[in-house]
């Protein structure tokens, strides 16, 4: 552990709190975390929970801190980065806002060149997520260390070496839990139409999506040959894929990725306008 590591949080929600659970006391000893929320509820519990300090308004621990962590809307970015300003010395700052480019929370900040992007997705809260990572040029190779140990906190991390493939990576794994989320709604459904209970229906769908993840990620073989081991030809799980290729629905979700990455590359633009 890290002892000596001080780590600040601007923003008090859900990811703040899961990084939480990774860090305190392991990667760092949790009065060497402060978070900074205007909530004093969640203050409170953080505190309590965590041993961590708390503020209401960034204060002179968020400067004396060595990592700066923005874990707010992408929507609030751009005010809270004129309140951290002034405070901003060398640490590193690491953002797991959607949509907000490096560049522009750099020119928000002063010029500040040490900036990590990274997007986390939802799992991170019981530490199964994983995190696409990139830094700007003005990080230094023992702050990509502290990034990538702070993420590793809650998950995997994947770095990437330029910075636009955060936008795929918010379509594919920052977003992807909801479409799991919703291809075991659809299998809940078609367990209840064709007769099972909810209960039943709901315990099958998860406990199958559940196991077949675990098998692909540590089977040596491809997910296609899996796919292709579950598939006999003129068998119940062809008659399904049969339907699903007559239906397009690989190419839908393509198509949905695609539209995912693009709107990342929009939110870009929009937040970043002058």
């Amino acid at each position: 552990m890290q002892n000596d590591l001080k780590i600040s949080f601007i923003g008090g929600g859900n990811m703040a709190s899961a990084l939480l659970g990774g860090l305190a006391g392991k990667l760092t000893a949790g009065a060497n975390i402060h978070v900074v929320d205007i909530n004093a509820d969640a203050l409170a519990r953080l505190r309590q929970q965590f041993g961590i300090t708390a503020a209401p308004q960034i204060d002179d621990a968020v400067a004396a801190s060595d990592v700066i962590v923005l874990a707010v809307k992408p929507q609030q970015m751009r005010e809270v980065a004129a309140q951290l300003r002034p405070f901003i010395r060398r640490q590193l700052v690491l953002s797991i806002a959607a949509g907000i480019r490096g560049a522009d929370l750099s020119r928000w900040l002063g010029g500040h060149g040490a900036i990590v992007r990274t997007m986390p997705n939802t799992p991170a809260l019981i530490g199964q997520g994983i995190t696409g990572m990139a830094a700007l040029p003005g990080v230094s190779a023992s702050q990509r260390e502290a990034a990538d140990a702070i993420m590793r906190a809650v998950g995997a991390t994947v770095w990437l070496e330029d910075e636009s493939l955060i936008d795929p990576v918010t379509a594919v794994s920052g977003s992807g839990p909801a479409y799991v989320f919703y291809f075991i709604e659809a299998m809940q459904q078609a367990a209840l139409e064709m007769g099972l209970t909810v209960e039943q229906g709901t315990q099958l769908a998860i406990a199958t999506f559940t196991g077949a993840a675990q098998l692909a990620a540590q089977s040596p073989d491809p997910v296609s040959v899996l796919r292709e081991r579950v598939t006999s030809k003129g068998g119940t799980t062809h008659a399904a894929l049969t339907s699903m290729e007559a239906s397009g629905v690989k190419d839908a979700i393509v198509r949905a990725l695609r539209a995912a990455a693009e709107r990342g590359r929009e939110l870009g633009e929009e937040f970043g306008k002058d």
